[in-house]
């Protein structure tokens, strides 16, 4: 993915940084936008909508695209 602030190529990295980088990724964004995330960390799965319950944000839809997970989160609060 290119730096498009709405994407997040997370693919290579373990847990947390999936997470941490999403999270950095979603502040500067305005409530009600999206981002989408890629990553093939086996703990995203639980991760990911973990920090989305956390941190206000909703978990619009959760994908998998072969070996590469796909979560697209709207930004809460």
């Amino acid at each position: 993915m290119t730096d498009d602030p709405h994407k997040l190529d997370a693919t290579g990295l373990l847990c947390p940084l999936p997470v941490l980088k999403a999270r950095k990724r979603l502040q500067p964004l305005a409530v009600g936008d999206t981002l989408t995330v890629q990553a093939d960390d086996p703990a995203a799965v639980i991760d990911m909508p973990h920090f989305c319950a956390e941190a206000g944000h909703d978990l619009v839809s959760a994908d998998v695209e072969g070996a590469v997970q796909v979560y697209v989160i709207r930004k809460g609060r």
